[in-house]
């Protein structure tokens, strides 16, 4: 009876209203958003492309790149069509079973992203560190348990805010302030006590990216400790200069991350529009950058990516 009463509280539906105080806006920010994703999805293909078409690359390095690649590719797409149908009025509802989907798609990638960076890391540790053991540590073996560890960690870590938010009543509140759904958004709706999704969203946040990248950092501590032991002055720009993409994403995922984290949880005063736009911006911006970064920055596949363009461009001509 207890669990019937539970599920019956459930709305069929929730109304996104998009970001409250700049409706005005709506247009410039639509076409903005439109732009970086159209970017972040060629970005992301041709990088793929490029790997999987290049034996040359298939070298742990960029095996984890690909991860990352896929990982920005699922996480915009799992976001920004609904961001779009929202500002463009299109269509404002989403099913509460599709809202708990949407959130747990989102915070899935979002943890098995942060997992792929700490490889990359530990990817930098051994071939700067521990070049002689390089191939015989990180085998394609061991790169594909990774991702399948990567996997396995984030859905028993998302999978439970599910039930955490299936067992709230929310008596009528359908209304939600944001572009698509996410946890504590969706738990600020109910009306009952949410300090369990509050600190379950503390705890999961803490275990994963927390952990992550404080291992993160212990392992550059232990790379610029190597780094500063190394004979040759002309050694430690060169492996620096092969740490400094992943350094640059590094940035860019966890700072606008664990700054929005603590601004819903305990930043009172911080606008809400501002945290709406900052998260629109977060599951677009890297994922349309990583790849420019890596395409720039890395050599080889720049190289690849050139050649494979023009071999395009006689394709078409021919």
């Amino acid at each position: 009876m207890w669990a019937s009463n539970l599920s019956g509280s459930n709305p069929a539906f929730f109304i996104l209203v998009g970001i409250p105080g700049m409706e005005k806006s709506y247009t410039w920010i639509s076409i903005l958003v439109c732009m970086m994703y159209s970017v972040a999805l060629l970005g992301n293909s041709i990088l793929l492309v490029t790997i999987m078409k290049e034996r040359s690359l298939h070298e742990p390095m960029y095996l984890f790149l690909c991860m990352l690649a896929v990982c920005d590719l699922l996480l915009s797409t799992a976001t920004v069509p609904k961001t779009l149908s929202v500002l463009w009025s299109l269509s404002t509802q989403i099913s509460f079973s599709g809202c708990l989907a949407q959130m747990f798609s989102i915070y899935f990638i979002f943890v098995a992203e942060s997992a792929i960076l700490l490889a990359m890391a530990f990817d930098r540790y051994i071939a700067i560190c521990d070049p002689l053991r390089y191939t015989a540590v990180l085998t394609h073996s061991v790169v594909g348990k990774v991702g399948v560890a990567a996997l396995i960690r984030s859905f028993c870590i998302m999978f439970p805010p599910i039930f955490l938010l299936k067992r709230l009543p929310y008596c009528g509140h359908k209304v939600m302030p944001h572009t698509y759904c996410e946890h504590i958004g969706v738990a600020r709706l109910a009306c009952a006590d949410i300090s369990v999704n509050i600190w379950y969203g503390v705890a999961a946040a803490f275990l994963s990216a927390g952990l992550d990248a404080i291992s993160i950092a212990i392992s550059y501590v232990l790379i610029f400790r190597c780094l500063w032991g190394l004979p040759s002055p002309r050694a430690s720009p060169k492996a620096l200069h092969t740490c400094g993409s992943h350094l640059c994403v590094i940035a860019m995922f966890y700072m606008p991350a664990f700054f929005s984290f603590l601004a819903h949880r305990f930043g009172q005063h911080v606008p809400r529009h501002v945290l709406i736009s900052l998260a629109n911006l977060y599951v677009v911006v890297p994922p349309m950058l990583n790849p420019i970064i890596y395409g720039v920055r890395t050599k080889q596949i720049r190289e690849h990516v050139a050649h494979l363009l023009r071999l395009g461009g006689l394709g078409g001509r021919a």
